[in-house]
């Protein structure tokens, strides 16, 4: 399990995540939601051990993160961050390959071609990163996150990604979510920032809604999905309707209207 318990982080004294704690198992996805400036990328760089916090704890397995080393980290989670840059004239299968530099593989060259193949970017593989479309480097960078932790491992791990699907048109957004729905029955926990509702109502089993650095609400996408606690959470009116190819809702926002203020506790 990968578990937030209590995270407070301040800017200045300002509380940016306050008092959040959330649990991810093995199999499920959780994705995580909210407006802009709700914390949910400070939260996400807490949870990855990029940023450290005084005030709480993060436990991946049941060991304190920061009692872990950089390898056994690696071996445990791999990490997606929202921006990532390339600084020298790598191909895209030097770029994957870098992914692999922190694990023992059994058959790394075997892996590099799954991952490719699975994020459709093998036809890419000897092209320079850095000439790529934004769509096709968010794909190769998938594929790096991938391969992390595509090997079969007798024990849970974790995928943590930042917007994933923020630079891809609709086709490849399902696809990138599609591939991550495959990875639960692999023993792994995948925690995936979003901002597409529907997205997460469609692939996630559990939904976590942040605003102003608090839990509004966390559960499972039928209790989270919830007209009034959405319209609160977004200060914007929401309506669900039922989607009869998915079985669940379909997302709609509404003309502005007037939004009841209100101030979460931690749900």
């Amino acid at each position: 399990m990968l578990k937030a318990t209590n995270v407070h982080f301040c800017i200045r004294q300002r509380p940016i995540v306050d008092e959040v704690s959330l649990e991810l198992n093995p199999g499920e996805i959780l994705a995580i939601l909210g407006p802009n400036g709700a914390g949910k990328s400070t939260f996400f760089k807490i949870l990855s051990g990029e940023v450290r916090c005084k005030h709480g704890a993060i436990g991946y397995n049941g060991h304190d993160i920061h009692k872990l080393k950089s390898r056994e980290l690696a071996e445990v989670r791999a990490v997606m961050p929202q921006h990532t840059q390339v600084n020298f004239p790598f191909t895209v299968q030097e770029v994957v390959e870098l992914g692999l530099i922190s694990t023992r593989a059994k058959d790394p060259a075997k892996l590099i071609r799954e991952v490719l193949e699975a994020t459709h970017t093998l036809h890419l593989s000897g092209q320079v990163f850095n000439t790529l479309s934004g769509g096709e480097k968010q794909r190769v960078q998938l594929a790096r996150v991938l391969v992390q932790i595509w090997e079969a491992k007798p024990f849970p791990r974790y995928l943590l990604l930042d917007e994933p699907t923020s630079s891809l048109d609709i086709a490849q957004q399902h696809a990138v979510l599609k591939i991550l729905k495959t990875l639960k029955s692999r023993n792994i926990g995948i925690l995936v920032i979003l901002h597409e509702l529907n997205l997460a109502a469609q692939y996630a089993d559990k939904i976590a809604l942040l605003k102003n650095g608090m839990v509004a609400k966390a559960g499972t996408v039928e209790e989270v999905l919830d007209e009034g606690i959405l319209a609160q959470v977004f200060d914007h009116p929401i309506q669900l309707i039922s989607n009869p190819a998915t079985g669940g809702v379909f997302i709609s926002s509404l003309a502005s209207q007037p939004i009841p203020t209100h101030t979460f506790k931690q749900a």
